[in-house]
């Protein structure tokens, strides 16, 4: 006879709570349910279809047979390079294309960035209010999240005088919005 063996969750998931906008989303539903219109600023999900020149270029492009596969690793060329131009044509910033890695998704890259430099115990800046990621990935990783305020009277940028103050000794990433 066989038992079956409960398969429990890593050590390490118990420092993270459940992802915040899983919880929002949650309650502007409720709200909604119980006949309050919530206008949710929660996520960028639209709220509204695409245009209909929009849907056209998409099913044109996916009846083209050179379309079906994963892009290469560092993305397209072209994408990257229109990147490039549009951060030069808005931030007067020049990047170079070799140095831009199109991501699926804000999450992926937090992970990726947090994975490579922390290590259990490394320090992590996280502004407040913030992107709850920052802090569920630091986490995740059992490195040591340190907040920092954003104050609409700093316009919203980061008090480096304030920051100067704080122990920085085990800081390797700040996160800034």
């Amino acid at each position: 006879m066989s038992t079956v063996k409960k398969i429990e969750p890593a050590e390490h998931i118990k420092q993270i709570s459940e992802y915040y906008f899983s919880v929002k989303l949650a309650e502007v539903a409720r709200l909604n349910a119980e006949g309050k219109n919530i206008i949710s600023l929660a996520v960028g999900s639209p709220d509204l279809p695409p245009s209909e020149r929009t849907v056209e270029a998409l099913c044109a492009t996916a009846h083209r047979p050179d379309v079906h596969t994963y892009q290469p690793y560092n993305g397209i060329p072209e994408l990257r390079k229109a990147f490039s131009e549009w951060y030069e044509k808005y931030y007067h910033v020049d990047l170079a294309t070799d140095e831009i890695l199109p991501l699926i998704g804000s999450k992926e890259g937090i992970l990726h960035i947090s994975m490579t430099f922390l290590n259990v115990g490394d320090g992590v800046l996280v502004p407040n209010p913030g992107y709850p990621t920052y802090t569920s990935v630091s986490r995740l990783l059992r490195a040591d999240v340190i907040p920092y305020d954003l104050m609409e009277d700093n316009h919203w940028f980061p008090d480096f005088d304030a920051l100067e103050k704080k122990d920085l000794s085990k800081v390797k990433l700040m996160w800034v919005n």
